[in-house]
């Protein structure tokens, strides 16, 4: 029998579908909105993948009025959201995670590149960065931490758009690093300056 998690995997690992479900969350949204929000993506192709999110559960129609003699639906993510719950992660094996994670890092490749294609990028005055820090951490450290960065975003997360709003991409990755080789005695080395570069909205169809 398909699991929960194999049913969100294959219906939501999409790069559109991911673009469709980012742009529905916190929010409601009808077709017309949705072409609004990805201009690059063909009106058919976004009824089709609408069609597919509603009819495996991972998006709501919550209204229907009509427009100039057709019928316009407003979409929600459901109650329990659009994301795999601890439940199916926990039963997940690495096989399981390995195709997630490459859709997650492929989602990530598509939204950078869309950023690079605009006409005009200013990757300072558009606030975008990327980098990797190891951090050294206890359990109980980490634990602290988490709760700081969470307790930072969560806030955030119930803002609506509106004027002077930017839709903003923040992805994060969390993993244990192999452990750096023992270099006490070696001579000091610079640290890498961070490389800057980062996402904002785009996948291939």
């Amino acid at each position: 029998m398909t699991s929960s998690a194999d049913r969100w995997a294959g219906l939501a690992l999409h790069p559109v579908r991911i673009r469709i479900l980012r742009s529905v969350a916190g929010a409601r949204r009808t077709t017309r909105d949705l072409a609004a929000a990805l201009p690059d993506v063909p009106q058919a192709t976004i009824y089709r993948h609408v069609a597919a999110l509603v009819a495996g559960g991972l998006l709501d129609v919550v209204e229907e009025r009509k427009v100039r003699g057709t019928v316009e639906r407003v979409y929600t993510l459901p109650a329990h959201g659009a994301a795999l719950g601890p439940a199916d992660l926990a039963d997940a094996n690495a096989e399981d995670h390995g195709r997630w994670f490459t859709a997650f890092v492929s989602s990530l490749l598509a939204e950078f590149s869309r950023y690079l294609s605009r006409d005009r990028i200013d990757l300072v005055a558009d606030g975008v960065g990327y980098q990797q820090v190891v951090l050294h951490l206890s359990d109980e450290e980490f634990a602290e931490f988490a709760a700081e960065l969470a307790g930072v975003i969560a806030p955030r997360l119930a803002n609506r758009p509106g004027p002077g709003r930017v839709a903003r991409l923040l992805a994060t990755v969390l993993m244990p690093a192999e452990p750096a080789s023992d270099t006490s005695s070696a001579a000091p080395q610079p640290a890498a300056e961070p490389a800057t570069g980062s996402p904002d909205d785009a996948d291939p169809h």
